[in-house]
């Protein structure tokens, strides 16, 4: 655990919206930081507990549900709810921003700003990359699997994050080539989408067989990746598959928990952009369209 400097300067509010897996790792960092998070969410509860590194911080709360408790506008909000529930979660956004809060979208996807702007009240909406797994645990903790790290843009508004988690265990990157990292890490959703699909674990892909369907996937989306600006090299589609490979067997990922829960998945903004944005640069994508429809239908049904 680093060294936790132990003043802020300056103070700040901040707010944690939709304290799950993502929320909590972030919440536990702030409360190690001396900030005291405000947290709000679906479910009530009394604290929020994260196990890293042998230790198990308790966050205190309470956990509130009704955005009419809200009595002042914040400096900071860190939006960790999906991408399917922003909607959901715009009664926050509305109480808690105005034009000097700035939300910092802990979501996956590239299309952030467009789909939080609308909702947040005027604040600024800053993107970030989570690159850490944390997982919900049958006793309501969240366990942090890895060192965990947000890439941010480099900007102004992410020096007020970087300050906020400064010395914590949760490290941020102020990256000037942030679109390339966003768009890595897309294309890393998108390959993981393929355990969703076949309801398996990073263990699916030691198969010679989805090892082979994963690169060319990832090729496809590589070649929508470079048409939206990234710069990314050729060898990116083998380096995503050999962090899958390498990783524990059990590993799983955030849209094969909800497929697993029942809940609706975020197939859209992590393997659905592939092909909008496909359509837009006349690029085909054959493996990604089928994908998506799997995806979908895994999502939304019928039947």
């Amino acid at each position: 655990m680093p060294e936790v400097e132990s003043d802020v300067s300056p103070p700040l509010t901040v707010a944690v919206v939709g304290p799950g897996a993502i929320g909590t790792v972030v919440a536990a960092a702030l409360h190690e930081r001396g900030l005291v998070p405000q947290l709000y969410g679906r479910t009530a509860r009394e604290s929020l507990a994260l196990i890293a590194d042998g230790d198990r911080i308790i966050v205190p709360g309470p956990v509130l549900t009704d955005p009419e408790l809200v009595t002042d506008r914040v400096d900071l909000v860190f939006l960790a709810v999906k991408a399917t529930q922003i909607a959901d979660a715009a009664p926050w956004l509305a109480a808690l921003c105005g034009p000097g809060t700035i939300v910092c979208v802990l979501q996956n996807g590239v299309e952030q700003v467009s789909s939080v702007a609308p909702f947040a009240n005027g604040a600024q909406v800053l993107p970030a990359v989570v690159w850490f797994p944390a997982q919900a645990q049958p006793d309501g903790a969240v366990w942090l699997r890895a060192p965990a790290r947000l890439t941010v843009p480099d900007v102004d508004a992410a020096r007020r994050v970087a300050d906020a988690l400064r010395g914590t265990r949760c490290s941020v990157d102020l990256s000037p080539e942030f679109a390339s990292v966003a768009w890595r890490k897309l294309m890393q959703n998108a390959a993981a989408g393929l355990m969703a699909v076949t309801g398996r674990r990073s263990g699916v892909f030691r198969r010679p067989d989805v090892a082979r369907l994963t690169v060319a996937y990832l090729r496809e989306c590589l070649a929508v990746a470079r048409a939206e600006g990234a710069l990314l090299g050729d060898e990116v589609p083998e380096e995503i598959l050999a962090k899958f490979q390498s990783a524990p067997e059990d590993l799983g990922t955030s849209i094969l928990a909800d497929r697993e829960g029942g809940r609706p998945l975020e197939w859209d903004i992590r393997n659905g952009v592939i092909s909008r944005l496909a359509r837009a640069h006349d690029i085909p994508t054959p493996i990604s369209d089928v994908v998506g429809v799997l995806l979908a239908a895994t999502s939304d049904g019928p039947g």
